[in-house]
């Protein structure tokens, strides 16, 4: 089979690889759709991946089209979209029920063969049925999201809120579109890419702009979201929360980014700050939420293109072109 393989740091190609076998309660996926996102390009940099070469690939969904000798609760031909992560289900997180911090922790795509290839292997119990109205060219959206709900999760949001999002790429535009959807009075997105700003105008945000010094509110928001990883935008995120307010780091930074706390003020006003680990017992209600129509596919999937072409879909990725792209073998 064709599969996109990165080598070694910096450098990524598609190949020809062996075709996946499955183990007893693994099923086979002909992969219809896989998307990018800013883990991947941390793979390349050599980050999070603990060896290379790998096949990258954690969002993606597709055709089941053979199924190991002990599954049955999955056939050929079902429509599914794979939860990547990958937990040993025996460590003290794990036992505590946060699979997502586990010592032993895996996920298709990052640490085993991902979906940027023709067929990948999953665990049947990673993998959710899609319903017939959803097209599963879509629904590689399903797994950003269910990292989204998972930051909502660990939020728990009152009703009336004022939220500020640091970018409107997709993982920042399906914050907004959850803020809105969890009482959110007001919801402000920050970001320089003026194309990507315009979509969360598109989307509904209550205000956008490059700079929070463009907006009047001098006592900061009760939420505030990273969702670029980016060191600046953080450490102005962590100026503008309210007293009593919570700052989420949702975006994923490189190891090496640092930023600056206050210690008194965190103190003296109560300010949380908190993070959010990818997917946890989030991603079944991801894809409920995706079949009730939360996301528009048409808005979020901004480029549709070849396997072939992951090299080239990684840098139009990193140049900050689009929204979410996804390849399609």
């Amino acid at each position: 089979m064709r599969a996109a393989i990165v080598e070694a740091v910096g450098k990524v190609s598609v190949t020809t690889v062996p075709d996946p076998t499955p183990g007893p309660r693994d099923v086979v996926v002909a992969v219809a759709a896989c998307g990018i996102c800013g883990t991947d390009l941390h793979i390349l940099q050599g980050e999070f991946a603990p060896t290379l070469p790998i096949v990258p690939g954690h969002e993606f969904a597709g055709e089941i089209v053979e199924i190991g000798s002990e599954v049955t609760e999955l056939s050929v031909g079902d429509k599914v979209a794979v939860d990547p992560s990958l937990y040993c289900n025996e460590c003290r997180y794990c036992r505590s029920g946060r699979g997502n911090l586990c010592d032993r922790w895996n996920a298709i795509g990052v640490s085993k063969p991902g979906g940027a290839a023709e067929f990948a292997v999953a665990p049947v119990a990673n993998c959710v049925k899609l319903p017939e109205h959803i097209d599963v060219k879509d629904a590689a959206l399903i797994e950003p999201l269910s990292c989204a709900v998972r930051g909502y999760d660990v939020l728990r949001s009152t009703l009336g809120a004022d939220v500020l999002i640091y970018g409107s790429g997709t993982m920042g535009l399906m914050m907004l579109e959850l803020a809105k959807r969890t009482g959110a009075a007001g919801v402000d997105v920050l970001d320089i890419n003026p194309e990507r700003l315009a979509t969360a105008d598109k989307l509904g945000c209550s205000r956008s702009g490059a700079s929070a010094e463009e907006f009047d509110r001098p006592g900061g928001w009760d939420v505030v979201i990273d969702a670029t990883g980016n060191a600046g935008a953080i450490q102005d995120g962590l100026g503008r929360v309210a007293k009593g307010g919570t700052f989420l780091q949702f975006g994923v930074a490189d190891y090496a980014t640092t930023a600056v706390i206050e210690p008194y003020r965190i103190y003296n006003q109560e300010i949380t700050i908190t993070g959010s680990m990818a997917v946890l017992h989030s991603y079944e209600r991801a894809a409920a939420l995706f079949a009730t129509g939360v996301l528009d596919p048409a808005v979020f999937i901004s480029d549709r293109l070849p396997l072939e072409e992951y090299p080239q879909a990684i840098e139009r990725f990193k140049a900050g072109q689009g929204r979410k792209i996804v390849v399609q073998p």
